[in-house]
């Protein structure tokens, strides 16, 4: 990689293996694309996962006043209330998803960060408020899907419900890291500092220590 296209980093973040992580995506996908807004009401699917792991969190720093993540397992449901910020989880291979949304957000939703697609996308709409936000990041469902190639992800959606409840849909805008110290390095790092566990805040699944974050 040539020097020129590396940044020094510069302490924001008390790990710096965190620059390796998701946050920047989290961060990104709720502030910028989803405009998360005080009192906001919060779905992630995928709330296990890399982005989603972090996601609860820092829709809690944005002010969100619900959020709800989904995972694969009533295991991993209880760690994304007990440690990643989530006041409820809803389990897919269960009940219909939808169904256990609408107990977990009984007065709807305001905000997806979609990492999964399918069937939790589906339930998502269901469940919008009007004027819902929606920011597609990842699409698992039909990544994983045995019969597909990975590449595609086709889901039958409600566009009469998108209409009605005027319903906002995106796909994630990719990361601004153009400057010296990226937004999100500034709004997170703080709440990585005061945590107990900054690996799990910050949320690196990284194996090693960078000196430098580099763009392509």
């Amino acid at each position: 990689m040539p020097a020129g296209q590396c940044a020094p980093l510069d302490g924001t973040l008390p790990d710096p293996a965190a620059h390796l992580g998701q946050a920047g995506v989290a961060y990104t996908a709720l502030a910028r694309d989803a405009r998360v807004r005080p009192g906001d009401t919060v779905f992630v699917s995928g709330g296990g996962g890399g982005v989603g792991s972090l996601a609860g969190q820092i829709a809690r720093l944005l002010g969100a006043d619900r959020v709800v993540g989904s995972t694969g397992s009533p295991d991993k449901a209880a760690r994304l209330v007990s440690e990643l910020g989530y006041d409820a989880a809803v389990v897919r291979g269960g009940r219909p998803i939808a169904e256990q949304l609408a107990e977990a957000a009984p007065g709807g939703i305001d905000v997806l960060v979609d990492n999964v697609g399918g069937e939790q996308l589906q339930a998502a709409i269901t469940a919008a408020r009007p004027g819902a936000r929606f920011v597609l990041v990842g699409t698992l469902a039909g990544q994983l899907a045995p019969d597909r190639s990975g590449t595609t992800a086709p889901v039958e959606i409600d566009t009469f419900q998108l209409i009605a409840k005027r319903i906002e849909m995106r796909g994630f805008g990719g990361l601004d890291d153009a400057g010296p110290r990226p937004e999100w390095t500034e709004r997170v790092g703080p709440g990585c500092a005061r945590a107990t566990s900054p690996s799990r805040t910050c949320a690196s699944r990284a194996s090693s220590t960078p000196r430098g974050r580099c763009r392509n």
